[in-house]
């Protein structure tokens, strides 16, 4: 058998001893959202239509110019719509996967070595340090959630040490 198709099946059949996932609060679905901003500019196109058959010409730029702005708001909004973190802990090492405006990254600490910081308030974020690497997790948590996570995520990662 090939030795990377063996590292591969041991990694698979690894159990998870914990899984957190940490999302975004989005209380807005995307078909919703088209739809309030389809309404949004169908409002703003009729009362700019009746003020240019009323003779004023000039709100048609800004109308333009407002549902603009208003689009690149929404697009921005809807890129972080589905941003989140999540931390497995497997018996051998510490996995946190983070989606960020659609791009994944994913960093893996051995959860013996690993050393949790929580700030000195709850609105600081919680550092996990390891062999000089700093990665700042915990940002989708409520501010009154870091510090009992912080306490949990300590008393997981001795279990495994």
């Amino acid at each position: 058998m090939d030795a990377a198709k063996v590292s591969t099946e041991a990694t698979e059949a690894e159990p998870v001893l914990e899984d957190w996932l940490m999302k975004r609060n989005c209380s807005v679905s995307p078909r919703q959202f088209v739809l309030f901003y389809a309404s949004l500019a169908a409002v703003s196109l009729a009362i700019a239509a009746s003020m240019i058959w009323r003779g004023a010409w000039l709100v048609a730029p800004f109308t333009g110019i407002e549902l603009l702005a208003v689009g690149v708001a929404f697009a921005i909004y809807a890129r972080h719509a589905v941003d989140y973190e999540r931390i497995r802990l497997f018996p051998h090492r510490l996995v946190i996967e983070r989606m960020n405006a659609e791009r994944l990254t994913q960093i893996e600490f051995n959860p013996r070595w690993v050393r949790v910081e929580s700030g000195a308030t709850p609105r600081d974020p919680i550092r996990l340090v390891s062999r000089g690497q700093t990665v700042v997790i915990g940002q989708h948590l409520a501010q009154y959630q870091r510090v009992q996570f912080a306490r949990t995520l300590r008393a997981s990662l001795r279990r495994c040490g």
